[in-house]
């Protein structure tokens, strides 16, 4: 078996990379995690790394319990792809324009949209269930209800740091230099909001009282809190999926725009920031992934990289020891802070060469040498994934 098992936890914290490159933050995570009662098992993609509570590119399995800071505050963050009719030769020759207009048509950063999408406008969009998706923010915890107006007008936006939309060319193989669209993004504000209140909630309950980590808080089953919880998790989660729906049908068409004749496959699309019921060796469990996809057998994913490094879509082989699940990317090898100290505009102008992007000192921090190896990532996970195609960004949109 490719994993390793990291030693001295209660529940088995299987690894599928070399344990002693993890850093040692991420591996006192790990250990927290592994010995909380309430846990089944973890397992640790190639991609791991520190994050807030638990650890990126962990996936956790409890029993009646779940700890709102392993899903993260970006709840339902995930992944979407689609493949064109297209080939790399019927994009429009100046890609910045390409550019230019993705970014006019989908707000970036901070920004949000004037007036709020209507989907029944929206070529490409299913129509259907806007109306009790919206019914069910009513519901949502107290304290958020003014947010609805913002929440409503951010659904169809990026967002910032490491979230993307790119236009990708397969390589190699039966579909060389077919062209992909592809974008990265959650919940934007609402979700955070949402995260950043159970969490506190679930800091000040008694039975958390004598934790390692005051991060790692868990809600039990049965109780009010967790009640709360998972109904305002169920609904950033579906909040997430309409917000990448959104942006993919305002991006197809603006290739739709400058290529007229282009026509799409079905998309693909993927939480790696989430929590689902599923049951392993006759037991229920709650399986949250944060930095994770699902990938049971046959399903397909995305695996990207960073700003130019390109992407793989994956088939998942469905493998029980990792929850059926995969990395969510390449993970970061070196924080924010840090990139942006080792790094300049020049080193990112050199690494996204081919790409048209922003390469000003903004987007440093996503510089290429500040994730890891995603080739190396993939490797490693060969008893998780198959590849179905590998990509190459020619034009990537950041906040």
């Amino acid at each position: 078996m490719p994993y390793t098992t990291l030693p001295g936890t209660r529940a088995p914290v299987k690894v599928w990379t070399d344990p002693y490159q993890i850093d040692p933050g991420a591996t006192r995570q790990l250990r927290n995690i592994g010995n909380l009662r309430w846990v089944d098992g973890v397992a640790v993609m190639p991609d791991v790394h520190y994050g807030k509570g638990a650890t990126v590119g962990s996936v956790i399995a409890m029993r009646q319990a779940l700890a709102p800071a392993a899903v993260g505050v970006d709840i339902g963050c995930g992944m979407t792809a689609v493949r064109t009719s297209l080939v790399d030769a019927e994009l429009p020759d100046d890609l910045s324009r390409l550019r230019s207009a993705i970014e006019a048509a989908i707000p970036v950063g901070f920004g949000r949209h004037q007036r709020p999408v209507d989907p029944r406008r929206v070529r490409g969009l299913d129509g259907k269930g806007w109306e009790p998706f919206w019914a069910g923010f009513g519901d949502l915890h107290a304290s958020v209800g003014k947010l609805e107006s913002r929440a409503a007008q951010q659904l169809g936006t990026l967002g910032g740091g490491n979230h993307f939309i790119e236009v990708c060319v397969e390589q190699g193989g039966d579909g060389a230099g077919r062209v992909w669209l592809m974008l990265h993004s959650g919940s934007r504000n609402i979700g955070k909001e949402l995260a950043e209140r159970h969490i506190a909630t679930a800091r000040r309950l008694p039975h958390n009282a004598d934790l390692p980590d005051r991060d790692l808080a868990v809600f039990v089953a049965g109780t009010p809190e967790m009640t709360a919880y998972r109904r305002d998790l169920a609904w950033a989660q579906e909040y997430a999926a309409r917000n990448r729906a959104v942006m993919l049908a305002l991006l197809c068409g603006v290739l739709r725009d400058q290529v007229p004749q282009v026509r799409f496959d079905e998309p693909i699309s993927c939480h790696h920031n989430y929590v689902a019921e599923e049951t392993y060796d006759g037991v229920e469990l709650l399986v949250t992934r944060k930095g994770a996809i699902r990938a049971g057998a046959g399903e397909l994913g995305v695996i990207p990289g960073s700003m130019g490094t390109g992407s793989y879509i994956v088939r998942g082989l469905g493998n029980p020891a990792a929850y059926c699940s995969a990395s969510h990317g390449a993970g970061r090898r070196m924080s924010r802070a840090a990139a942006k100290r080792s790094f300049t505009t020049d080193d990112l102008a050199a690494q996204t060469e081919g790409v048209e992007c922003r390469k000003d000192a903004g987007v440093v921090d996503e510089i290429p040498a500040a994730y890891k190896d995603l080739a190396q990532v993939v490797a490693e996970q060969r008893d998780l994934v198959e590849v179905v195609a590998h990509l190459r960004q020619v034009v990537c949109v950041k906040g």
